[in-house]
This record gives C-alpha cells, sequence and structure tokens, in this order.
C-alpha cells in the first residue's frame, strides 16, 4: 500500500466536486508510478459508466496498450460499486486498494447495496427484469468466435 497514490485518489476526488463532478477519484499505479487517471464525471457528461475506477482502468489501458492490467493496483477513493468492481475484475489488477467504505458511500447519497443485492436474485425476479430470448441465434454467433483464427483471448 502506498499512501501518496491513495492521496493521488482522494485529490482526483476533491478537485472533481470543484470542477462540477462527483466526489470519486481514482489511479492505476504500476511500480510505484501513476498509469492512469479518473474522477467520476457521471452527472458533468451524461454517462452513467463515468465512474472514477472506469475512467482510470480506461486511461491505464490506452496508455499501457493493453486491456488488461496485470501488475498494476487500482487505488479509489472509495470502495468500488458493482460495476466498478466488475469491470476491475476483466482488467485484472493485482490489487484494488480503497479509501471510504460502501457504508461511508451510502451515507453521502450513493447507495448502490440495492444492486449488489438484486445480483443474487434470479434474472426474471430483479427490479430490471432480464428476459432471455433468440439464445439459438446468439449460440451461433459464439461458434463463429470459437472458430474464428484471428481471435485474441481474455
Amino acid at each position: 500500500m502506498r499512501p501518496e497514490l491513495m492521496r493521488a485518489a482522494i485529490g482526483l476526488a476533491l478537485e472533481n466536486i470543484k470542477n462540477g463532478g462527483g466526489p470519486f477519484g481514482a489511479v492505476v499505479a504500476r511500480g510505484g508510478e501513476i498509469v492512469g487517471r479518473g474522477a467520476n464525471r457521471v452527472t458533468a457528461t451524461n454517462d452513467p459508466t463515468a465512474h472514477a475506477e472506469i475512467l482510470a482502468i480506461r486511461d491505464a489501458c490506452r496508455r499501457l496498450g493493453t486491456f488488461q492490467l496485470e501488475g498494476c493496483e487500482l487505488y479509489t477513493s472509495c470502495e468500488p460499486c458493482p460495476m466498478c468492481l466488475g469491470a476491475a475484475y476483466w482488467a485484472r489488477p493485482a490489487k484494488i486498494h480503497f479509501a471510504a467504505t460502501q457504508a461511508d458511500a451510502a451515507a453521502a447519497g450513493f447507495d448502490d447495496a440495492f444492486i449488489f443485492r438484486q445480483f443474487a436474485l434470479p434474472a426474471a425476479e430483479r427490479s430490471l427484469p432480464q428476459l432471455p430470448f433468440l439464445r439459438g441465434e446468439a449460440l451461433a454467433v459464439f461458434e463463429v468466435w470459437k472458430n474464428h483464427a484471428g481471435r485474441v483471448e481474455y
């Protein structure tokens, strides 16, 4: 754990409030050096996916020329929400460090506990129902993928 890296993430969160964004910041570091930065821009850009962690991961991947962050660490001013946690798993950093907790975020008006609870429900019972259809057609696309000579595994 590197306090200066967490302070960089927290500093991004504080500065972002002044710039019209939310109170969240994140950095991706490799070997103690920052390779990606992000601050919450959801309301500033009308993009619900513009969370600090997502933007920091995108920045780091672009700078490093890769879609996986093996050997990197994610420092975030707050415990990741479900979307950001999922993105981090896909990006594969070695570790995630966070400052404030989910409970702290909820106390500030950012409560995503309901999303975590939704994941435990069967898809058709969630508050945002997920109803499958045309599975066969989608499976045919996977078959094309499995046989595609140029595919890149991830």
